[in-house]
């Protein structure tokens, strides 16, 4: 290999390792906010099914228990079902899945594209670290694709989580 060859070899190694530490950073950030995500389907979930629940038993009761109340089971069988289409209609549970499936693909790839910049790129030839790259980038616009659009909250919340050093390791601190 001529002296311009090891050159060229440095430099695209190290156009290669920038490219994986983009993407490292790109899968942490969206896996965060995915998780934010799923808290917060988790939240409207809970906040809409436990109403609806207990509204739906005291009107049963209510019902039940002697007929002067049912006034007050009608309206909390109404109310019930109101909540309970809202909650039908929103699919939180459904999101909130969805979310925390997307979060897990994100970490996925931020976890490989950590690898193979740590522990492949100085060693593998750089054909084989590039073909992984492009296979990382791709699994990432996949996903990409398919997750849902985040809120700025949820953004802003990981953002928050990554800077006060929630997707850090204390073996990259030492």
């Amino acid at each position: 290999m001529t002296a311009v060859n090891v050159g060229q070899s440095s430099e695209r190694r190290k156009a290669i390792e920038n490219e994986l530490k983009r993407l490292e950073e790109s899968a942490m950030y969206s896996a965060q906010i995915q998780f934010e995500q799923t808290k917060q389907w988790r939240g409207i979930n809970l906040t809409l099914g436990i109403p609806a629940t207990l509204l739906a038993a005291i009107s049963g009761t209510a019902a039940l228990v002697n007929t002067s109340g049912r006034i007050a089971a009608g309206i909390c069988a109404l109310t019930s079902a109101a909540f309970g289409a809202i909650l039908t209609t929103v699919n939180a549970s459904h999101r909130m899945n969805q979310a925390a499936s997307a979060a897990n693909a994100y970490l996925e790839i931020q976890t490989a594209a950590r690898q193979v910049r740590e522990i492949d790129l100085p060693y593998e030839a750089i054909e084989d670290v590039r073909n992984t790259l492009a296979e990382l980038t791709a699994r990432r616009d996949e996903q990409n694709k398919t997750a849902e659009v985040p809120n700025k909250r949820a953004y802003k919340k990981a953002q928050k989580n990554i800077n006060s050093g929630g997707q850090t390791y204390a073996v990259d601190e030492s």
